[in-house]
């Protein structure tokens, strides 16, 4: 295996995992009513499979652009 394609591949993690906290981020921004973070602190199963599914989604969508 090539160097180059080593460090290709690392830069897509890299850009897949800023990505992915970016619409996080912006996700958070747009539900201002929802501290998620509280929401976990406190044990809200419901929430941390919402938080889940959403980083899932996020990926699937994020991998299939960056492929």
């Amino acid at each position: 295996m090539e160097l180059s394609v080593i460090g290709l591949n690392f830069g897509y993690a890299i850009l897949g995992v800023v990505l992915m906290w970016f619409a996080y981020r912006v996700f958070d921004i747009l539900t201002p009513k929802v501290d998620f973070a509280e929401e976990l602190k406190k044990g809200n199963v419901a929430v941390a499979i919402f938080i889940g599914a959403l980083f899932i989604s996020i990926a699937l969508i994020i991998g299939n652009a960056l492929n």
